[in-house]
């Protein structure tokens, strides 16, 4: 699967095959002077455990850089499903 990156153009490869999707519903977020790391887990049943599916580093500036585009696709994504919501309303 290829994906255009939007913002500068690059080209992204993914092979679906050895990069699957992982679920989380749970961010533990550790921040030192190097930079941020965030642990994505998912909660263990009806337990009071998590299991870390994922780990990612980055610098602040990055950090920073993330959040914007993040919450941009957020405002997009829940434009997106507030026209759906009064197409559906009006049909």
């Amino acid at each position: 699967m290829d994906a255009k990156n939007k913002n500068n153009g690059t080209n992204v490869n993914i092979n679906l095959d050895t990069t699957p999707i992982l679920y989380t519903d749970n961010i533990l977020i550790t921040v030192n002077p190097s930079g941020i790391v965030l642990d994505f887990s998912q909660q263990i049943a009806s337990t009071n455990q998590a299991r870390i599916v994922a780990r990612i580093g980055m610098s602040k500036e990055h950090a920073k850089k993330f959040a914007e585009q993040f919450e941009a696709m957020l405002k997009v994504a829940e434009g997106q499903a507030q026209s759906a919501e009064k197409k559906n309303k009006t049909n």
